[in-house]
């Protein structure tokens, strides 16, 4: 679907259910009956028998510590807040992070006019298309979005970095070598910064490997299918493109001399669940749940990378997870009481959340309001396939969605 057609989609499903927006959750507690209180910002709590968590994993832009080493007159933005080249000062333009966001970014920007420097990592590469189909048509063919999490090599799995898949308008495959072609300076890895001076790591060549190894294995991934399948489609052969590869491994820029006056941090996000006070995460601070049901009666998460398969996390895969947890909401239905929420709110509240819900089927309001309320923090997540035909656990303690920036150090991950 369009952009356009997705807005509609959440507008139309808004005009249904009892959409509150622009509310922040402040925490969410058991009380001795087994029931939840939600306490919302502003004051006011929401008493209900069953919560579903739909916030997804993409809540907090990510900005590493090493950004404060940076210049003062530097322009730094993360890719959350990134709009156009516009925003920007005048001047070249240094991109840290070679996944979805940041190659679609140092696209834009180089296309527009801009010297454009772009520190990659090891996220992957898959062509838009292949043999006439589109990239995800084949990842579903295959039953790749279909892999469950307990088929991972790890635990940590679940945060492996979202390969670049497409460019935008309409899409296209991007591929860093070409990117080099046109006269983006690919770097390596950040590792500090002082003075104006980044130092860099020395696996520009490992990184744009790394890449080229994703796309041979979906491209032989697809054509085993094919043949096993005979299948009637046609023979593509794919550019092979090494101009990265002539880039000379740079271990440090000067901001100054290079002529940056900004830097995009296209970094990722992270998560916090802390707001329900309960012991719901593990030592990752991801939920502990099978399908999205805790150990908690009542107490739902849905729209997360790896709930329960590869496409959990995406739009394609949400409503098989949904229809899951509302019939398990079903299940817990009192006779006497409809099971939905019930509200103190102020006494001059809009009449829509005072209206009666009596007239709307119940199944079909709980089924909705999971819906809408996933899909819509989700859809930041989508271009992140099913994490690949070969994932690979992140080297990063703090869930990135790009591995441009290398781990602080071996502790345990930050929460």
């Amino acid at each position: 679907m369009p952009r356009e057609e997705v807005v509609a989609c959440l507008e139309q499903l808004a005009s249904r259910v009892p959409v509150r927006t622009g509310t922040r959750v402040i925490n969410i507690v058991r009380d001795k009956c087994g029931d939840y209180e939600v306490a919302i910002a502003g004051g006011g709590t929401i008493k209900a028998r069953n919560v579903v968590v739909a916030t997804g994993l993409y809540q907090t832009p990510k900005i590493p510590r090493l950004a404060r080493d940076f210049p003062a007159a530097i322009k730094q933005l993360h890719s959350d807040t990134y709009r156009n080249p516009q925003q920007l000062l005048p001047g070249a333009v240094l991109v840290v992070g070679s996944a979805q966001s940041g190659a679609q970014i140092a696209e834009e920007l180089y296309e527009s006019g801009r010297k454009v420097y772009l520190a990659t990592g090891r996220a992957g590469r898959t062509p838009r298309r292949y043999r006439g189909r589109d990239a995800n048509w084949w990842f579903a063919r295959m039953g790749q979005y279909d892999r469950k999490a307990s088929e991972l090599p790890s635990p940590e799995a679940k945060f492996a970095g979202k390969p670049h898949i497409s460019g935008t308008k309409g899409g296209h495959t991007i591929n860093l070598h070409q990117f080099a072609r046109d006269g983006v300076t690919l770097l390596g890895r950040l590792a500090s910064a002082e003075n104006g001076i980044v130092k860099l790591k020395g696996d520009l060549h490992d990184n744009l490997a790394a890449a080229d190894r994703a796309e041979a294995e979906f491209v032989k991934a697809v054509d085993a299918y094919v043949a096993a399948n005979g299948m009637a489609v046609p023979e593509e052969s794919l550019p092979v493109l090494c101009d990265g590869f002539d880039q000379k491994i740079l271990t440090e820029l000067d901001l100054s001399a290079a002529g940056i006056t900004n830097v995009i941090w296209a970094t990722g996000y992270s998560f916090d669940f802390s707001m329900i006070r309960l012991p719901v995460t593990d030592s990752d601070g991801f939920p502990i749940q099978t399908r999205g049901v805790t150990a908690f009666p009542g107490l739902f998460f849905v729209g997360l990378p790896w709930l329960h398969t590869a496409k959990s996390g995406l739009i394609y895969g949400l409503s098989e997870d949904a229809h899951y947890v509302a019939d398990r909401i079903a299940e817990r239905r009192d006779a006497s009481d409809d099971g939905l929420p019930t509200e103190i709110v102020p006494q001059n509240a809009s009449p829509a959340l005072k209206q009666s819900r009596a007239t709307r089927t119940w199944a079909d309001r709980v089924m909705a309001l999971i819906w809408s309320s996933a899909l819509s923090l989700m859809l930041d997540g989508f271009a992140g396939h099913a994490a690949g035909i070969h994932p690979a656990a992140p080297d990063n303690p703090s869930h990135q969605s790009d591995s441009a920036i290398p781990p602080i150090d071996a502790t345990p991950r930050q929460r």
